[in-house]
């Protein structure tokens, strides 16, 4: 299954503020479990999207593109984070600093 029409709804400033809110939320609010983060990213970003369209009028493919831009900040968030972690293998064998 073809899965780029989804690109076409992905909004880069939504998927930002998604990203950096998502971020903060991890971060600053350990009460928040992270399982809660993507349903909070999907719903920022469904409410950004209404409010970025509300002049030009709210349809299906406005709340759509939000919800995916939201989601798609949680994936991305994912992907930097296994694309700039250090090696586990490394630090096993080469053991804790200071040792």
């Amino acid at each position: 299954m073809d899965l780029n029409f989804l690109m076409d709804h992905i909004n880069p400033v939504i998927l930002g503020i998604c990203l950096l809110v998502g971020y903060v939320i991890k971060t600053a609010i350990p009460a928040i479990k992270n399982r809660y983060i993507p349903l909070a990213a999907l719903t920022m970003g469904t409410i950004i999207a209404i409010l970025i369209n509300m002049s030009s009028g709210i349809n299906a493919e406005v709340i759509l593109g939000g919800m995916i831009s939201g989601l798609a900040s949680t994936g991305f968030y994912e992907m930097l984070r296994n694309l700039l972690k250090k090696d586990g293998k490394k630090e096993t064998e080469e053991g804790p600093e200071g040792e």
